[in-house]
């Protein structure tokens, strides 16, 4: 793929929330994507969820206008996607799952294929760690939607090679996404502060010192964060940014990263944020 001589074709593995954000931008950009998903409810609602979301940013002016779409495939196989030049993990965030992922699929695609595993929180060399040849394994941190923000936090493990650096790079390029290389540990830049961030200001709300809006508001007109923490949150799900904080909370012991009570409890009520329909917010209906 470094070289240009072989147009790219994706296999993603994960029809999660970002799963489905990457396919809509790799597709939206005319590069074929192979899905792979084993949970047969969510893989039979990829297709209508990618065909929206590609709604939305064809709306929002957020695709090359003229191009065509990629071709589709959804499967609970890899073997299905063996022919992919590059393969995203889009799973749960949870190492013992991406590296099983991780590790199958380095088996059925060639050496030269590099790994991307998309993450928020957990070390690559963490990960490196469960495959044959850790230099195919890089990490990325598509931010969400994907195909609204253009920049993406590339992580660089200290085994990542030069070739699948190059190979990222190539394919971000494709997609027109700007990568910005950072080193490894957990939560890399992004979620090591923004998300002790967002669970502070959940606990202010815990507390009973502001409401919700009121954070949100002070967060955005007084220090310019574009959404506010807790909309923010409600965009991430509430249950990725508890699995991140708890990643955070065993690697650092920054007792900042220990998720607040209010956050668990609207796990535990199914309140994830926009995907379920109810976070922080009310969204009135459940996103695909």
């Amino acid at each position: 793929m470094s070289g240009h001589a072989e147009a790219p074709r994706l296999m993603v593995l994960g029809a999660g929330t970002m799963g489905l954000g990457i396919t809509s931008l790799a597709v939206g950009h005319g590069i074929p994507v192979t899905v792979v998903e084993v949970d047969e409810t969510r893989a039979g609602r990829t297709r209508a969820a990618v065909t929206e979301r590609l709604r939305m940013a064809q709306l929002m002016g957020a695709l090359p206008a003229g191009r065509p779409r990629g071709e589709l495939t959804v499967t609970a196989s890899p073997a299905d996607g063996r022919d992919a030049t590059a393969v995203v993990e889009a799973v749960t965030e949870d190492t013992p799952t991406k590296a099983k992922v991780l590790e199958a699929v380095a088996g059925l695609t060639g050496a030269q294929v590099p790994l991307i595993s998309n993450t928020s929180s957990i070390p690559i060399d963490e990960l490196a760690g469960f495959i044959a040849d850790p230099a195919r394994l890089v990490g990325t941190h598509f931010m969400n939607p994907p195909y609204l923000i253009p920049t993406v936090e590339v992580i660089r493990g200290p085994r990542t090679g030069d070739a699948v650096m190059t190979a990222v790079t190539d394919l971000l390029r494709v997609l027109e996404r700007k990568p910005v290389v950072v080193g490894d540990g957990p939560g890399f830049v992004t979620s090591r502060v923004l998300h002790p961030m967002i669970n502070d200001a959940i606990r202010v709300v815990q507390e009973g010192t502001a409401t919700v809006e009121a954070v949100d508001d002070l967060m955005r007109e007084c220090l310019g964060h574009r959404t506010g923490p807790l909309r923010t949150a409600d965009l991430i799900g509430l249950d990725n940014l508890a699995d991140s904080l708890r990643v955070l909370h065993t690697r650092t012991g920054d007792s900042r990263c220990a998720p607040s009570e209010l956050l668990l409890e609207k796990v535990r009520d199914g309140h994830l944020g926009r995907k379920s329909g109810r976070g922080f917010y009310a969204y009135g209906k459940e996103l695909a």
